[in-house]
């Protein structure tokens, strides 16, 4: 369901999915391609999906309505499958991206972004590693956001503390990949730049042959008068 309106003259899009198949269910709202609230059907609570530093909503009775919903959902989907005859589901893999959410510095706090997108059904798997190691600490998975496509995109991140050395994986899995997908990140180190010294030892040395040059000659020269 999508609702687009306009305040003062800014156009905003309102997005709401109710989706279930036989044994999940998804119930999200968002605004603005921006996921803000989503039912976590295995905890039995709403959750607020929007950053720390954004304006706090609530949502009273969401999730209630979310459970509601889900009842409404299933009686559909059985109704569904009978009507189109269960046609084959097309399949989408995954594209998937990794980057960092703030300038690196080694030894300062930081975030992994794994963007995964352009897949459908969802949702996908995500898996963190460092150094070939297995990461389940911190690891945050969003709910999956529809694209205009009717594909989908999802983020996960994972908070990491760069070091030099360290490589990072985000390995992703889903029924279009014949075999997991993964991407490697590790913090790119800059050596300090020896141009400039190079430089001025260069520049020094032509000066001091310069001033040589110029005390020899002006002796030639006295000595010549």
């Amino acid at each position: 369901c999508w609702q687009v309106y306009a305040e003062h003259k800014v156009l905003h899009i309102d997005l709401a999915i109710t989706g279930c198949s036989d044994s999940d269910g998804v119930d999200m709202y968002g605004l603005d391609g921006e996921e803000m609230w989503y039912a976590d059907f295995n905890k039995g609570e709403g959750v607020v999906a929007l950053p720390p530093f954004a304006d706090p909503f609530t949502f009273p009775g969401f999730y209630e309505q979310a459970v509601g919903n889900q009842g409404v959902c299933k009686g559909n989907l059985a109704t569904s499958i009978k009507a189109y005859k269960n046609p084959e589901e097309k399949i989408a893999p995954p594209h998937s991206s990794i980057y960092p959410r703030d300038d690196v510095d080694l030894g300062v706090e930081n975030t992994l972004i794994c963007h995964v997108s352009g897949f459908y059904p969802a949702p996908v798997r995500v898996r963190w590693t460092r150094n070939n190691q297995n990461l389940t600490e911190g690891v945050r998975l969003s709910t999956p956001y529809p694209n205009a496509d009717v594909t989908f995109n999802q983020f996960s991140s994972l908070p990491f503390t760069p070091e030099e050395g360290d490589i990072y994986g985000c390995t992703v899995e889903h029924k279009g990949l014949a075999e997991p997908l993964t991407r490697i990140w590790e913090p790119e180190v800059i050596q300090p730049s020896v141009g400039p010294a190079v430089f001025c030892g260069v520049g020094l040395t032509v000066g001091l042959l310069g001033v040589a040059a110029g005390t020899f000659f002006l002796i030639k020269g006295n000595q010549c008068n």
